[in-house]
């Protein structure tokens, strides 16, 4: 299909309405073997917090990203009944960002949509919710995403202020609002960090928390910052070469002066020397986990654009490829707080009747390098793969399998878009290397995992 023009989408008449009620009630179950297919994503590019993109909101980024991929698809919109999506940082202006996504990209209003929340996997929990929307036949198409600014944060405010500014709005005259304030001291005026920066449970901060992984799993320091070296070196090559070009849409923030259309983030230049000078940034003395190996506060939206294969077909569609299986797993977040796509990846390859070494890529999300390489040497762990149940462990996956563009510590982690870009980025790497099936894995906070099998047209 050619992108060149943009079709707009019909107007919310009492007409399209109707026309849309009755597509709706013709949706059917599929046919028995019948695939749910990825058919196109896209996402903005991924900037660090503050900088480029902090004009934007979450919902801005998210309905930016979904009307640019209707468009570039040249889906009629009357086609699409339902769009799950998510965000992580929670906000106090809107309550259900997929329906306001589906407004503010200018969608009809009869669109379904609701949102979604699984920490650093919420566009993987949205692709499969879609999927299994499509699978029980209630829907044909749908979109599935995510979107964060981790740059407008809700701030909070001390009780005692909190309590003066609703007396202070109840107050019918200017003494009675002065008096609200009466108790309140220098100190209640601060705002304080966001409750979600630790982990409820323990009280650990997520890099604290992957400190201990790096400990527990004899990950140096060295190894980490290897990882994070290599994640760098591999998305500059892929933004250099035009791997990338295709999956990111350019955005235009106030004052609209400048466009963004890459990735602010990605460092060509980063050696293993430059790395190894960062001081720790967690623990100050005996720390391994630095800025340069871990994953950087980003904002950024991904989408995908998800049907029933005989919709696809029918449409004219050629898919990018096929959701095969998936898999979500939990762990304490007392324990490995990031070890949970261990348990969850091979609940997922054994949905699909599928062992690791028929996977041509596997793509594991880089929250901190030091959990990469937790996660690697869990996937090849005996004593785990017994607690599991197996007979054996997966085993040691091919480097040159692995991460092939780069992942989170290089590109930026927008925490519920990462997903989406991990699907979007390995499937068009599965075509371009002729391979067939792909592995994805997702940690998450409060101790979950997930894990997709993807599967080339």
């Amino acid at each position: 299909m050619s992108t060149d023009e943009v079709s707009n989408a019909p107007a919310n008449t009492a007409e399209s309405r109707t026309t849309r009620s009755l597509h709706i009630g013709t949706v059917k179950r599929p046919a028995p073997g019948e695939r749910v297919a990825i058919v196109a994503g896209l996402r903005t590019p991924f900037c660090k917090a503050g900088t480029e993109l902090r004009k934007y909101r979450t919902v801005d980024l998210g309905s930016e990203c979904v009307k640019e991929l209707v468009a570039r698809t040249e889906l009629d919109p009357r086609e699409l009944t339902l769009l799950v999506y998510g965000q992580v940082v929670p906000t106090v202006d809107w309550l259900n960002v997929a329906r306001e996504v589906v407004i503010g990209a200018g969608l009809p209003r009869e669109i379904d949509a609701y949102s979604v929340s699984r920490a650093c996997a919420t566009s993987i929990q949205a692709l499969t919710d879609v999927a299994q929307h499509i699978m029980t036949g209630h829907h044909d198409v749908g979109i599935a995403g995510g979107a964060d600014s981790t740059t407008d944060v809700p701030l909070k405010v001390s009780s005692r202020l909190r309590d003066a500014l609703m007396a202070a709005q109840k107050a019918k005259t200017l003494s009675a609002r002065l008096k609200a304030f009466a108790g309140v001291a220098a100190k209640d005026i601060l705002p304080g960090p966001p409750g979600f920066g630790r982990e409820p449970s323990t009280g650990e901060q997520m890099g604290e928390a992957a400190e201990k992984m790096a400990k527990l799993n004899h990950v140096s320091r060295e190894e980490q910052d290897r990882i994070a070296c290599a994640s760098h070196q591999r998305a500059a090559r892929a933004w250099s070469d035009g791997t990338f070009a295709p999956e990111v849409m350019t955005l235009l923030p106030p004052p609209y002066d400048k466009p963004v259309e890459r990735d602010n983030l990605v460092r060509e230049s980063t050696s293993i020397e430059a790395l190894a000078k960062l001081p720790p940034a967690f623990d100050k003395r005996y720390g391994t986990i630095t800025a340069g190996n871990a994953s950087p506060l980003t904002d950024g939206a991904s989408a995908l654009l998800v049907m029933r294969e005989s919709k696809a077909k029918a449409l004219g569609y050629e898919p990018l490829g096929y959701l095969t299986s998936w898999a979500y797993a939990a762990v304490d977040p007392a324990w490995q707080l990031l070890m949970a796509p261990v348990f969850a990846a091979p609940a997922a390859l054994a949905r699909a009747g599928l062992a690791l070494k028929d996977m041509d890529l596997i793509d594991m999300h880089e929250a901190f390098a030091a959990q990469v390489a937790a996660n690697l040497r869990g996937l090849a762990c005996k004593k785990l793969a017994t607690e599991m149940g197996l007979r054996a462990p997966l085993g040691e996956v091919d480097p040159d399998k692995l991460n092939v563009n780069g992942g989170s510590l290089a590109i930026g982690h927008p925490f519920a878009a990462t997903g989406g870009r991990m699907v979007l980025s390995t499937l068009r790497e599965l075509k371009k290397r002729r391979g067939k099936y792909a592995l994805l894995t997702l940690c998450a906070a409060g101790g979950l995992g997930a894990a997709v099998v993807l599967e080339a047209p």
